[in-house]
């Protein structure tokens, strides 16, 4: 089960962190991905990290403001977002992949076998 959380409010340019909860599975053995999806637009990868947090990957219209970090000992996922912008408004989602071996397939959702519930994230201008 994956919960996540931090969603909220904020001015352009400000800063969010949001956190990814896991429970009931070994969490070491899950990449973790989040995703978001706007109102009208289609579900788009955000970043996403590998089991022990060593290769991050990350959206180009993200790079530079969101960071992924990920402790296995808490069993949480953290996305720092930075300089946010309006379009950055949108429902996000985490996810954990339990066969993805390469980063190359970190941005495909098709790869995720489980999802939390979204957080809603609203930047205004």
């Amino acid at each position: 089960q994956l919960q996540a959380s931090g969603g909220g409010l904020v001015q352009a340019g400000g800063s969010l962190r949001l956190s990814c909860a896991a429970s009931g599975r070994p969490f070491s053995s899950y990449v973790i991905g989040w995703f978001r999806q706007a109102p009208g637009k289609e579900r788009e990868f955000v970043a996403a990290t590998s089991r022990f947090g060593t290769s991050p990957y990350y959206a180009d219209s993200v790079k530079g403001r969101f960071f992924i970090s990920r402790d296995n000992a808490k069993n949480t996922v953290w996305l720092q977002m930075n300089s946010l912008k309006p379009e950055d408004t949108a429902n996000y989602y985490c996810a954990a992949a339990q066969n993805i071996y390469s980063s190359s397939r970190y941005y495909r959702d098709s790869e995720y076998n489980y999802w939390g519930q979204g957080t809603l994230v609203t930047v205004s201008s």
